[in-house]
């Protein structure tokens, strides 16, 4: 049987990444992200719903994150499902928690900005964090209509 875990969110951070190390030296860094839904009940009333989404993120990305992101940036994630379970000391009870484990992100908004949305600036954690490309001024000439 043929199966798919593939996850895509753009939400804002709800609080700065810590970045940790394991005994083996590897940088995981775990953030919230806050994704919005807006709809209209069948009575017309226009409600929002946020979810909020636990995702882990593992070595340079881990990193970038920890250097750039801060609490309400907009963020792009995709990545994978991934169901963590455990013994509740306390109680004794099974436990779990679904996260998302990332797999690339991608920078939105201004570099200082909190909660401004939208734009495609910013860094891809894909290649390395190599500055986005921008278009050419309009006074450059036509023979440069090339981009990049």
């Amino acid at each position: 049987m043929a199966s798919y875990n593939k996850v895509m969110l753009l939400g804002n951070l709800t609080r700065d990444p810590e970045v940790k190390y394991t005994p083996k030296g590897s940088a995981v860094a775990d953030i919230g992200l806050a994704v919005n839904r807006t709809y209209t009940t069948d009575g017309g009333e226009k409600r929002e719903e946020t979810t909020f989404v636990d995702v882990t993120m593992w070595g340079r990305q881990a990193e970038i994150a920890g250097e750039y992101l801060k609490k309400g940036r907009p963020l792009f994630v995709e990545g994978r499902l991934q169901l963590d379970t455990w013994d509740d000391k306390q109680t004794g009870q099974k436990r779990s928690k679904l996260r998302v484990v990332c797999e690339n992100f991608q920078m939105l908004g201004s570099r200082d900005g909190g909660g401004e949305g939208g734009g495609g600036g910013g860094r891809s954690s894909g290649g390395g964090s190599r500055p986005a490309k921008s278009a050419p001024a309009a006074e450059e000439s036509a023979d440069d209509d090339i981009p990049f």
